[in-house]
């Protein structure tokens, strides 16, 4: 069997802050991207597109923002 590598980093884990960041914004960002594309006329594939890196953006910020605070705090 081979050997495993562990790891015990000091402060923040930023793989499991990187790792969170993607789980939660797919799970909370997709449904609100599209409730929020509800009450805005889009006509077009690109516009879609471009209301959804819109408000994808600072849905992903702000799951980082508060994942890494979460991983600060639980240090």
């Amino acid at each position: 069997m081979p050997h495993v590598e562990e790891t015990d980093p000091e402060g923040v884990d930023f793989g499991w802050v990187m790792q969170m960041t993607f789980v939660t914004t797919i799970l909370v960002g997709a449904p609100i991207v599209a409730t929020l594309s509800l009450f805005v006329q889009l006509t077009g594939w690109a516009e879609w597109a471009e209301f959804a890196i819109r408000v994808g953006a600072v849905v992903w910020f702000c799951t980082a923002a508060g994942v890494y605070a979460y991983a600060r705090y639980r240090e």
